[in-house]
């Protein structure tokens, strides 16, 4: 099986989408800026009967995301799957937000996925095979207090297409997912800005999902490991909105 690297796998929608990789066969470098969680992801992993390693890196460091790329070649073979899972929330209304606000958000999702997928893509050319899923979400639609956010996850989407334009000749597909509310420490964070309960977080959001519940990382990990498979060759250049109904 092809080695997978799944960025922001410490916690949350990358760990469970590392694990799930790693159940489907694949050895899986585990990439965060915290090594100590990222290490207790793969950990867990190997218990399981996985391969899996963890490795320590900025996804917006072009120097960080070389070495590492290379280190997951050197001990777990060239990856033909990148998962770009690495974000972080800065939210606030636009005339509060910093500059630095901003620029955190675009260079960890944007910035990121660009280096990550540049360095990766060489490996997968060669190899004449390559599965590429960036991780968007419900909030490149538009969402109060989210500017530098929505804007970072609407240009994954445009990202995501051009790479499938690009890339698709060499056997590489590229796809996103974007996520509606999933129960996981950045939503969490989400809860303590607004003011609010977790609980009474989740019950709001809850109302308005047409299936009448929150998502949760496990959903988000599924949709990667299809994307993955060899039988998903013929889906490129899509953005696959798993949010428990059409408008959440």
């Amino acid at each position: 099986m092809t080695t997978a690297i799944v960025t922001g796998a410490a916690r949350g929608i990358g760990a469970a989408t590392a694990k799930r990789l790693a159940t489907d066969g694949h050895p899986v470098a585990v990439i965060d800026l915290d090594e100590v969680a990222a290490s207790l992801t793969a950990e867990e992993i190997v218990a399981h009967g996985g391969r899996a390693t963890a490795i320590a890196a900025d996804v917006a460091d072009a120097d960080s995301v070389r070495a590492a790329v290379d280190r997951v070649a050197a001990e777990l073979g060239p990856p033909g799957i990148l998962v770009n899972n690495a974000g972080v929330l800065r939210d606030n209304l636009l005339f509060k937000m910093s500059e630095t606000d901003w620029d955190t958000v675009i260079n960890v999702h944007l910035r990121g996925a660009f280096l990550m997928t540049r360095a990766a893509q060489a490996h997968m050319v060669s190899a004449s095979w390559g599965r590429i899923v960036n991780l968007s979400s419900t909030s490149a639609l538009g969402n109060r207090g989210q500017a530098n956010y929505a804007a970072a996850k609407a240009g994954i989407q445009g990202f995501t297409k051009t790479l499938a334009v690009e890339l698709g000749r060499y056997g590489i597909t590229a796809n996103a997912i974007a996520p509606g509310f999933i129960q996981t420490d950045m939503t969490k964070a989400t809860a303590e800005r607004l003011g609010v309960s977790f609980e009474a977080l989740v019950d709001a959001q809850v109302s308005q999902i047409p299936v009448s519940r929150a998502g949760v990382p496990d959903d988000i990990a599924a949709a990667v490991s299809y994307f993955c498979r060899k039988e998903a060759g013929f889906v490129s250049g899509q953005v696959l909105y798993v949010a428990g109904g059409p408008k959440s």
